[in-house]
């Protein structure tokens, strides 16, 4: 894993539609990203799981890196029991489905746990669940990040198996949210736009924080992705594109791999309505 794309939030796929087919899988390797981390609503939409098979099987097959991501973290943020009842259900079936899948296939068991998935309610949940997993796929890379929506600062807080080394940490960065997530009608405190970015102590802090991730990675010898990091559309282009740039090469000079959120929809890198990349922010994240 290099550079990737968060891909099927929003997609059409968990309603029974099509937007983003397997032909996109060529459209992304050619601009440069070699992962996709597949954001999945199979607790909520079990029947989108063949559509699910083809798109798997069609970004294997262009030889990229595909996470597939548990994104039920609204469902499980509500209660915690039947988050696990569902969660272990959807993953014995997954478990089983791909046992033989190659490498390049790796599962994320939730995104961002919070609400009543605690961090003592998360350190627990996770080890049942990545049992399950290790039932039929013990060499699986599996990955997985802290409760508290898997914010940076939280990394510390993340119990694992000391001896199952087949696990990728994972992290993701949406920091100052008064910039990134400006204008976003699901974040009451960052209602103010045309916030600005860059200034050398905007990105002295970034770097900080990427620094505490890679010290942990090295205390702990685990590897750490950057699963989310991303800017919403209302914030001005110029600061817009500088953070996503900045984010970026201070993850690879950490030697974090990373995806961005996300290809398309409100945060967008691709214009499906075009068919073309967003020429700013493609240039930012692979110069």
């Amino acid at each position: 894993m290099h550079r990737g794309l968060n891909i099927l939030d929003d997609d059409p796929i968990w309603q029974g539609g099509t937007r983003f087919g397997p032909r996109h899988f060529k459209i992304l390797h050619a601009a440069g990203f070699d992962t996709v981390r597949m954001n999945l609503h199979l607790i909520t939409h079990p029947d989108a799981l063949p559509a699910v098979d083809r798109l798997v099987k069609a970004a294997l097959d262009e030889g990229l890196t595909v996470i597939l991501d548990m994104h039920e973290d609204q469902f499980c943020a509500r209660d915690a029991d039947a988050c696990r009842t569902k969660l272990r259900a959807i993953w014995t079936v997954l478990s089983q489905r791909y046992r033989s899948a190659p490498d390049g296939l790796l599962f994320e068991i939730l995104n961002e746990p919070h609400g009543a998935i605690t961090t003592a309610v998360w350190n627990t949940m996770l080890r049942e669940i990545l049992g399950t997993i290790r039932s039929t796929n013990p060499a699986r890379n599996v990955v997985i990040g802290p409760a508290n929506m898997s914010s940076m600062g939280e990394l510390h807080t993340l119990d694992l198996p000391q001896a199952d080394r087949h696990i990728i940490a994972t992290v993701h960065t949406y920091t100052p949210v008064s910039f990134t997530l400006q204008g976003a009608r699901w974040v009451p405190d960052a209602q103010q736009t045309g916030v600005g970015w860059g200034s050398d102590a905007d990105v002295a802090l970034m770097v900080r924080m990427f620094d505490q991730v890679a010290a942990w990675s090295q205390q702990q010898r685990r590897p750490v992705f950057l699963g989310e990091f991303g800017v919403y559309e209302k914030a001005p282009m110029g600061p817009r594109t500088r953070w996503l740039a900045s984010a970026a090469r201070i993850a690879e000079a950490h030697s974090m791999p990373w995806a961005t959120w996300q290809m398309d929809t409100d945060f967008a890198v691709y214009d499906f309505d075009r068919g073309a990349w967003i020429a700013p922010i493609l240039k930012a994240l692979v110069p």
